[in-house]
This record gives C-alpha cells, sequence and structure tokens, in this order.
C-alpha cells in the first residue's frame, strides 16, 4: 500500500502547487489591472507666476505690475532651469496622475484620451487581452481547485487537469501580447503625446513588474499543470505494463 500511496501524494501536491502559483498570478493581475503605476516619471512644468501673497520656489516673482505680458510669458521659456520645476506622475492602462504644483494632491487624466489616435485602438487591444487574461486566470483557478477536490474518478481528474493546462497557456499568452501592446502604446504616447503631458524622465513602475511577474507565476502553474498530467499518464502506462506482465506470467504457469 504505501508504494501506491506515494504517486497519489505526489499528485496532490502538484495540485496544490499549480493552483498557488495560478492564484498568485491572479491577484498579482488585478492589482496591476487597477493600479496606475506602470510607469513613473517627471515632468518639467514651467513655474507660474506668484500672485498675491505667495512666495517661494514655486513660482516666478515680478517687480513690474504687468507681469503677464509678452515679454514677461517669453522671459520665463528662455532661461535656465531655474525657472522650471520637476513634478512627479505615474500612469497606467486606465488613467495618469502628476503632482500640482501649488496645491496639494494629484490632477488625473485619462491616458486613452492622452493616446494618439493612431495607437487607441491597439490601447483597447490591449485592454481587451487584459481583461481575457484576468478571466482566462479565474477559469483556471476554478478548474484547478475543482480537480483538487474532486477524487471520485482518476480519470475525470485528468481531463480537468489536462483543460486547466490549457487554459492557463492561453491566459499566458494573452497576458504577454497585452503587456508588450501597452509598452508600444506608451512609448509611443511619450513621443507623439500632448505637450503638457510628455515627460521628462520616466521608467517602469511597480506595477509593471507585478504584471510581468504575474505572468511568470502563470506559465510556471501551466508548466507544472502539464508536468502534472504527463506523470499521472506515464504512471498510468508503467502500472498497466506491469499489470500485463503479470497475467502474462500467470497464464504461463497455471497455479495447479
Amino acid at each position: 500500500r504505501m508504494p501506491a500511496s506515494v504517486p497519489e501524494a505526489d499528485r496532490r501536491h502538484r495540485a496544490s502547487a499549480a493552483f498557488s502559483l495560478s492564484f498568485l498570478s491572479l491577484v498579482f493581475s488585478i492589482t496591476a489591472f487597477g493600479s496606475s503605476y506602470w510607469c513613473e516619471g517627471t515632468r518639467k512644468v514651467a513655474k507660474p507666476f506668484c500672485t498675491g501673497e505667495s512666495k517661494g520656489d514655486l513660482c516666478i516673482r515680478f517687480n513690474s505690475p504687468d507681469a503677464n505680458n509678452n515679454q514677461a510669458v517669453q522671459y520665463i521659456w528662455e532661461t535656465g532651469d531655474d525657472k522650471f520645476v520637476e513634478r512627479k506622475f505615474h500612469a497606467g492602462i486606465w488613467y495618469s496622475c502628476e503632482e500640482m504644483i501649488n496645491e496639494d494632491g494629484e490632477k488625473c487624466r485619462s491616458f486613452i484620451s492622452l493616446t494618439p489616435a493612431s495607437d487607441r485602438g491597439v490601447l483597447w487591444l490591449s485592454i481587451v487581452a487584459e481583461l481575457l487574461y484576468v478571466i482566462l486566470l479565474l477559469m483556471g483557478n476554478i478548474l484547478m481547485s475543482v480537480e483538487m477536490c474532486y477524487y471520485s474518478s482518476v480519470i475525470d481528474g485528468l481531463k480537468i487537469n489536462a483543460f486547466s493546462a490549457v487554459v492557463t497557456v492561453l491566459a499566458g499568452l494573452l497576458g504577454m501580447v497585452a503587456h508588450m501592446m501597452y509598452t508600444t502604446v506608451f512609448q509611443m504616447t511619450v513621443n507623439l503625446g500632448p505637450e503638457d503631458w510628455r515627460p521628462h524622465t520616466w521608467d517602469y513602475g511597480w506595477s509593471y513588474c507585478l504584471a510581468w511577474a504575474s505572468f511568470a507565476c502563470c506559465m510556471a502553474a501551466a508548466v507544472t499543470t502539464i508536468n502534472k498530467y504527463t506523470k499521472t499518464i506515464l504512471e498510468f502506462k508503467h502500472k498497466r505494463k506491469k499489470l500485463e506482465r503479470s497475467l502474462k506470467i500467470k497464464y504461463k504457469f497455471p497455479d495447479h
């Protein structure tokens, strides 16, 4: 009995490992999809004119009473970096936010509205692919949990195992395509987007890393599931060969 129980325990461990990886991938993908920290950086913004009693480094004060004339505006853009202030921004699939200059808090805009019209279709494809990625991951999680709790038939368990492997692989491919499409759209928006949004410096944020970590967990779950399916099939073949050998020996040397 002991040798027979070892493969069963091994299958349970593999099933729980695949489910854990798939669940982790689902949590990571939902968190990344809803956040706005796929890309972070700074924008160089011209300092506004000081009004009233406002002072400090965040605005420009002129001695001239006519501070809003054209010469004053031209002066801001022709002087050095001290007439500009850097403001942090972060952007995701849904919206982009940046710090306010003279106020606390952030000003947010829809990232879809910032995207160039020629690339808006690619962004929508990326959003649809991300949604399908989350849905397929959820389906894979449900199938794996059903397989873990479904012990009446090993054959039925194998069927569920095979289907969950296919679903998880498809999810991983969709996730990879979605992340790459968003990367392309963001880079095009940096080059061709509105002047009042284009960043001075930028890099990928924690949400972007989380999205790719989700993809890595998804593919690891798929590999574990396929490995479990293949190993179970090989065990069945090995048992069948052993049974055939024992039957041949029994009929060749019948027990009188």
